[in-house]
């Protein structure tokens, strides 16, 4: 869903990925739906196992078999990312929509100097020749806050720290000045002081260029930093999605509220913390109806056998959860 008045830059329909087996086809991302307007961070969270890498791997056809697409629009700028030609595709990665991945130690290349590896993008888009591309690199460097870029330029990613390693990640995915930045957990793996200064720097580049920004995410406190709205993900399914603020004063579906009672900041200095009962089910294992019952605890007899609608609700977002079905009708269905 997307606030109304705002056009969208991408609108996602209907999305869905598989996975095929002996058993047959597993909806790994089952019909997820989401916009994503200029300028605005969306937020996908969800513990370890919803789907979130999958789903953004899947806007960019980037999964593999047994991993396929089988379903769904992408809208970007008005065109469908599943149905345009290989070659259209390409010149939108990278240039338009760019990505960080979640672990830049095996994102980038080992043989090759960071330098090289973010003028790579250049060529291959802006045409820039091998000194213009090496110049541009060092002034992204700076941009992202590497101390002296014009010697890191020709470093191998593990001569550099993580922290490093992230920013040369980021201006990588800035190379091309991105209408779209997917930042998948890029916290993780981080000190908490980095983590911090990376935080800072994702705001600030995407308030200078003004991008719009999926970030995914299991870190309901990096939400909170950064999100304006979020959609909750479990199981391969969107449960629940709202405005930021509204998700934290007052959550809706159930799985929601138990990772928001999760966080120590909710539970308070002397307060336990609350964990969700069970973990998330492998692909194979999913159970039928709402794939949260087995965890629940407001479960009710109809959640074992169907699937809840995605049902809407004002100013922007939605719930799918039979209990909250049941308080608007009133009572249990």
């Amino acid at each position: 869903m997307m606030a109304a008045g705002r056009q969208a830059l991408l609108e996602v329909s209907g999305l869905t990925t598989v996975i095929r087996g002996a058993q047959g086809a597993v909806r790994v991302v089952d019909r997820v739906s989401f916009s994503l307007s200029p300028g605005e961070t969306l937020a996908l969270v969800g513990e370890s196992g919803c789907g979130k890498t999958l789903t953004a791997l899947s806007l960019l056809r980037l999964v593999d078999p047994p991993a396929e697409i089988e379903g769904g629009v992408v809208l970007f700028q008005g065109r469908d990312l599943l149905q345009v030609s290989a070659r259209e595709l390409r010149a939108v990665r990278g240039k338009r929509i760019a990505m960080i991945f979640q672990e830049p130690m095996t994102a980038l290349n080992p043989v090759l100097t960071v330098g090289e590896q973010v003028g790579e993008a250049l060529r291959l888009h802006e045409g820039m020749s091998r000194r213009q591309a090496r110049a541009r690199a060092v002034s992204l460097f700076r941009e992202v806050g590497i101390p002296d870029p014009e010697t890191r330029v020709d470093e191998y990613p593990h001569r550099l720290s993580g922290g490093m390693r992230q920013r040369v990640m980021i201006a990588m995915a800035l190379a091309c000045d991105p209408l779209l930045l997917i930042a998948d957990e890029p916290t993780t793996a981080i000190d908490v002081t980095v983590q911090a200064q990376i935080l800072d720097l994702l705001r600030r580049v995407q308030q200078e260029r003004g991008m719009a920004l999926l970030l995914i995410t299991h870190d309901l406190g990096v939400v909170a930093e950064l999100a304006q709205r979020v959609a909750v993900m479990y199981a391969g399914r969107i449960v629940e999605e709202a405005l930021v603020e509204d998700l934290f004063a007052a959550p809706s579906h159930p799985y929601t509220r138990g990772l928001l009672a999760s966080l120590p900041a909710v539970a308070g200095v002397a307060g336990r913390l609350r964990a969700i009962a069970g973990s998330v089910p492998e692909p194979s294992a999913f159970p039928p109806g709402c794939r949260f019952h087995p965890r629940c605890p407001e479960r009710m007899e109809r959640c074992d056998q169907a699937e809840p609608a995605f049902r809407a609700r004002a100013p922007s977002g939605g719930v799918a959860c039979f209990a909250r079905e049941a308080e608007a009708g009133g009572g249990a269905a």
